[in-house]
């Protein structure tokens, strides 16, 4: 995530909280269900886990700035989350090292999912591939990937018969993918997903819709997806927003009929600065939808169940 943006967000969040559409909640007065935020990126400034921009998958600075596994713990007790799920970031390419290091560090806080396919990394058909993934998993203490099509939208080869023994080997594994894509990259996700059922899959960002654009060409195909049980959403209102301005109501339409037809059991919240707005302001949530969206769905979908015993 490019640290402009990054900055923007907290800055946001910050404002979000001053304009008291919603402090935090006691945590005496917080439901039981567990509070899960979906996605964080996390990184360091040493020379133990470095960033190069070779090795970065982006087309974006590198930071200037550390948002470290230490920054969300500080995060969580603020907002009473109890888990977070890491979301490997583009600056670190394809090397999981700090990724793996804070599940190993800090065990049932964190989830974490990596990269292994995308812009300027190894082929998405190499061999190799599917031994990469379950060392992932099984050595390094991850619960999935996160696919980046997004870095090659002019190039198909999420749904290429050659991918077909990765995703063989996440099924095998019971590993999550989530999927960073563009909006006409969204029917092979679709063509995976049939193919492999057992395969959890996540939409990241809403797909980048365009909110402004016609269903065919924006939101469409993204809800064509519900009909498979594999293939969840992760809600990023900040995404698709065309005002950019919290708490992001020209998404609301948008996330309304996602929910009408993912349903809150497949549905993810993530980004410590839309926590309020998913908790307190969002008039169509009930409040067992929100035990869903704001923590039980991504518990299963992580793992954190499995971690916890």
């Amino acid at each position: 995530m490019p640290t402009r943006l990054i900055n923007s967000l907290l800055l946001s969040r910050r404002q979000l909280l001053l304009a008291g559409i919603g402090a935090v909640v006691p945590w005496a007065q917080q439901t039981k269900a567990p509070v899960v935020n979906g996605a964080e990126h996390a990184w360091v400034l040493n020379s133990k886990y470095p960033m190069t921009r070779e090795m970065a998958v982006c087309p974006t600075n590198l930071p200037d700035h550390e948002y470290s596994a230490e920054f969300l713990l500080a995060e969580m007790k603020t907002y009473k989350v109890d888990h977070v799920v890491i979301s490997h970031v583009c600056y670190y390419g394809r090397d999981n090292a700090y990724a793996s290091y804070c599940v190993k560090k800090y065990p049932g806080r964190f989830a974490a999912i990596g990269l292994l396919v995308g812009h300027r990394l190894h082929a998405p058909d190499d061999r190799e591939n599917p031994s990469r993934l379950e060392r992932l998993i099984k050595e390094d203490g991850l619960i999935g990937l996160r696919l980046s099509p997004i870095y090659n939208r002019d190039v198909v080869w999420l749904n290429d018969p050659l991918c077909y023994p990765l995703w063989k080997k996440a099924e095998q594994l019971g590993a999550t993918f989530n999927i960073f894509l563009a909006p006409h990259q969204v029917k092979q996700v679709g063509d995976m997903a049939a193919r492999f059922p057992g395969v959890n899959v996540v939409i990241d960002h809403i797909a980048m819709i365009d909110i402004a654009a016609s269903d065919s060409a924006g939101f469409g195909p993204l809800l064509d997806l519900a009909k498979l049980s594999n293939v969840y959403v992760r809600t990023s209102l900040h995404n698709p927003s065309k005002t950019k301005e919290m708490p992001y109501r020209d998404v609301w339409p948008f996330l309304r009929r996602m929910y009408d037809r993912f349903g809150p059991r497949r549905m993810v919240w993530a980004n410590f600065f839309e926590y309020q707005i998913m908790k307190e302001m969002i008039p169509f949530f009930t409040a067992e939808d929100k035990e869903w969206i704001l923590g039980r769905t991504a518990h299963q979908l992580y793992g954190f169940g499995r971690a916890a015993g």
